[in-house]
């Protein structure tokens, strides 16, 4: 028999459909599963723009009188600041105005503060972000330990009380168990926790130092969204595993002898973890907005209590802005969940 040439392989490969086609299918796949996401994104930060501008257009409060208050103005004055401020535009100019400064990263000026609310927004961001990524780190951690043992020992002792706790401190206002914690502890430790603030005002600390007095101040506030927000991954987890405990290929498993504690940690764990992708994703972008209650109670200076203080005057422009802020990690971390969950999830990936 005579060897084939590379021309006869190369249609070979062609017709039967080699690795590179079908990498390149995958590739285009993913794209337009991409594409597809980012649009849906962009559309619900759209209708995002819409609800924010229509809902503080309509709040009874007059930028114009809020800022002249207690102050002698005349008519001309008054007209001459609506005009500079762009209230007395119709609507739709109005609104047009507004998406062109999101566009360009200008979200206004709060003349309260005197200052560009992205300024603001930007100085209060890292507070944020530290309280909520150090207690969605631990929530995680802690209601996925808890949900793996309380659906692998399902109505066991272990489950009724880890699942009844959950569910306690899940039904509890996050403000009033704030307050409750901050008695307790201002009360128990006195002068040991500090009751509010990110660090102690007027103290000049080195380095080491001053990360452990931040973490002094960062304790009760996280605290506090650690008990509420934990509960939500122990819920999904156990039922998860509870709806993998009947499955055939852990019955494989236990059969091929392998440990109980093997098979519950890398063949039921990596299986029942998917629905807790998404539920991560978006808890990480709803608890900022959520944040606000507990940084207001601890006085925690991040974007929480900067819309609390927003609220107080009424700042418009900077509610639009942390509004706008608050809905966008949403978005962002749907689209998010979305990408990782294609990665995780076969099913997904075949679609």
């Amino acid at each position: 028999m005579t060897a084939p040439n590379p021309a006869q392989l190369e249609v070979a490969r062609d017709v039967g459909g080699g690795a590179a086609p079908g990498g390149e299918r995958t590739r285009s796949t993913f794209w337009r599963y991409l594409a597809s996401k980012l649009i849906t994104a962009l559309i619900s930060f759209l209708f995002t723009l819409v609800i924010g501008f229509v809902m503080f257009s309509i709040m009874p409060s007059d930028p114009v009188h809020t800022l002249t208050r207690g102050r002698p103005t005349s008519a001309a004055q008054m007209a001459e600041l609506r005009k500079e401020l762009g209230v007395d535009l119709p609507r739709w100019e109005q609104f047009l105005h507004f998406v062109n400064q999101v566009i360009h990263g200008h979200l206004g000026y709060s003349y309260q503060l005197n200052q560009p609310v992205t300024t603001l927004i930007a100085e209060r961001l890292w507070p944020t972000i530290l309280l909520v990524g150090s207690a969605t780190i631990i929530s995680v951690l802690l209601g996925l330990w808890l949900g793996v043992r309380s659906g692998w020992k399902n109505g066991s002792l272990f489950d009724r009380v880890s699942s009844g706790v959950s569910l306690t401190l899940w039904s509890v206002p996050t403000f009033w168990l704030g307050l409750i914690l901050l008695v307790l502890a201002t009360s128990t430790f006195t002068g040991l926790l500090p009751s509010g603030g990110y660090q102690t005002p007027a103290v000049d600390y080195g380095l080491v130092a001053h990360w452990i007095d931040v973490g002094k101040h960062l304790l009760l506030p996280c605290l506090t969204l650690v008990l509420v927000v934990f509960a939500q991954y122990v819920t999904i987890m156990r039922s998860s595993i509870i709806d993998e405990l009947g499955s055939p290929y852990l019955l494989t498993a236990r059969a091929k002898g392998l440990r109980d504690d093997v098979v519950r940690r890398k063949h039921a764990f990596p299986n029942a973890l998917l629905p807790s992708v998404t539920l991560i994703f978006l808890q990480i972008g709803g608890i900022i907005g959520g944040a606000i209650t507990v940084e207001t109670v601890f006085s925690w200076p991040g974007l929480g209590y900067l819309t609390y203080e927003a609220l107080r005057t009424p700042d418009i422009q900077l509610l639009e802005g942390t509004f706008l802020v608050f809905s966008a990690s949403v978005i962002v971390m749907n689209l998010l969940a979305d990408i990782l969950y294609r990665f995780l999830d076969p099913r997904v990936r075949a679609q």
